[in-house]
């Protein structure tokens, strides 16, 4: 067993240089790897953790002696952070507070994150200049217990159809879990409500063409436990989700993985972690890079979404779920 207080490293991080302490610690049970490992691994995945992340409020789990201890959710950026990290003023108004969240601008600032115990990288849909606009919409194709991910691909196939014929673009991810994400990059023209009533339509429309395989019911209870949940309110305020390249906190170490279309039929997300995902990075580079350049127009969806409201959809709560 490592010892518990294995002496200090130093990694020069671009013009940084972020120490580590406790480097031999083991955050992933299964695996062994050590506190150090993450650290070398969110190195491996520079560029596309960055890219992720990049002037994104961003909310850290933090797993103080590792993964199977307890998670903090950070909202704040962790005291003693040196006067080069970067941060974002956002606020809560159901609390009536704000918090200073990370922003990633380079990549030390993400190892000097995981200094501090931080595993999994949540950043908001928004970014530091806008950060009540929205540029990316989310669709997270989150399966209920007893659904088997070979529905999980289907309705990814289902999804990229209807993206297809809207114009989008869509770019996906395993979660890290059991399902899979994609992401479409947007204007930032829209209020974080009328993204997610978009996200609402897309949801049905995915939904009335395989209903077999897909339910947007609101409340978990009610929701057909073999089913595909379109999780359209992960476009609400304040709500997120592993980032590509985020190592989540699974005794695996497994990696919200970034992936091509053709890759979905075959892929095992248990497959994708800490130790196979920079191999896999080294070969393909990251397979978000385009992400920027192509800029749907969310017009469209906002009309089904109206068209929909007309109709006498039920419109969900506001939060939760």
């Amino acid at each position: 067993m490592a010892p518990e207080h294995s002496p200090a490293v130093e990694l020069e991080v671009g013009s940084r240089t972020v120490r580590i302490s406790n480097p031999d610690r083991v955050y992933f049970p299964a695996s062994g790897a050590t506190k150090l490992d993450l650290a070398h691994y969110y190195l491996a995945v520079g560029d596309g953790i960055v890219r992720a992340l990049r002037e994104r409020p961003c909310m850290l789990h933090r797993y103080p002696t590792g993964v199977a201890g307890e998670k903090v959710h950070q909202k704040r950026l962790p005291r003693g952070a040196p006067p080069w990290m970067e941060t974002v003023e956002v606020y809560f108004p159901r609390y009536g507070r704000t918090a200073d969240e990370l922003c990633v601008t380079e990549l030390a600032h993400v190892i000097w994150a995981v200094q501090m115990s931080t595993v999994e990288f949540h950043p908001w849909n928004s970014r530091r200049a806008a950060t009540e606009h929205p540029d990316e919409w989310r669709i997270d194709l989150d399966p209920m217990p007893d659904c088997p991910f070979d529905r999980v691909r289907r309705v990814a196939h289902v999804a990229r159809e209807v993206l297809d014929e809207l114009g989008a673009v869509g770019w996906p991810k395993t979660s890290g879990g059991s399902g899979l994400h994609v992401y479409v990059r947007i204007a930032p023209e829209h209020e974080f409500a009328d993204v997610r009533r978009a996200a609402l339509a897309f949801a049905r429309e995915v939904e009335r063409r395989a209903p077999g395989d897909v339910t947007t019911t609101w409340w978990r209870r009610d929701r057909d436990p073999s089913l595909v949940f379109v999780d359209y309110n992960q476009n609400a305020r304040d709500h997120t989700i592993a980032s590509a390249y985020s190592v989540r906190g699974t005794p695996e170490a497994t990696v919200s993985t970034p992936l091509r279309w053709d890759e979905i039929d075959d892929v095992d997300p248990r497959d994708c972690t800490l130790r196979t995902v920079p191999a896999r990075y080294a070969e393909l580079g990251d397979l978000h890079a385009g992400i920027d350049d192509a800029v749907f127009d969310l017009a469209p969806l906002l009309r089904w979404a109206e068209r929909d409201e007309r109709e006498g959809a039920p419109e969900p709560p506001d939060d939760g779920g």
